[in-house]
């Protein structure tokens, strides 16, 4: 192969539709605009609006919450790339492997809110860890191998827990009914 006779995949470049350019374009006259109007006009788009017509957003109520400035930022972390690690000698197994120790070893920059371990690739090294969250196949990996999973992460509700709000007034219902 020489430097002439590379050459690009077909049809990986293609040439932008140039507008407005006739009828034998196909794109001239209102050049994709549709007629007259607001929108035929250059730089007046508004995003959203219905004519004077109460626009869709407005007309449907709020609901929910974003929970951004509450959640955890967690590094999700392979248990391929811990062995990697630990084959390399960048993690020591016989102690504890945490947050600290993966920052260390060079598997994430900031150690955030925590680790999520996750069960992608192999492991086989006999090791104690201690996490934020773990997957199940993570955990079935890491047991599976002789080691320890130790969740940080409080312990969720359990499922029995008295209902809140309307399902709380519709349980009460339920058990007079019975």
């Amino acid at each position: 192969m020489k430097l002439n006779q590379i050459a690009d995949n077909a049809g990986s470049r293609k040439k932008r539709m140039r507008i407005g350019r006739g009828i034998g374009s196909g794109m001239g006259k209102t050049g994709g605009r549709g007629g007259k109007g607001q929108t035929a006009r250059t730089g007046v788009r508004i995003k959203g609006f219905e004519g004077g017509q109460m626009p869709l957003h407005r007309r449907l109520p709020k609901r929910g919450f974003r929970n951004t400035p509450f959640a955890l930022k967690l590094n999700e972390v392979n248990l391929g790339k811990v062995q990697a690690a630990i084959d390399a000698g960048k993690i020591d197994v016989k102690a504890a492997i945490d947050v600290e120790a993966m920052v260390k070893a060079g598997l994430m920059r900031r150690a955030h809110d925590g680790v999520k371990l996750l069960g992608n690739g192999e492991f086989k090294a006999k090791a104690q860890f201690s996490v934020w969250r773990a997957s199940k196949s993570a955990i079935d990996a890491i047991e599976k191998a002789g080691g320890s999973v130790t969740i940080l992460a409080p312990a969720a509700e359990a499922e029995d827990a008295e209902p809140k709000g309307k399902n709380k007034r519709k349980a009460r219902e339920g058990a007079k009914a019975e």
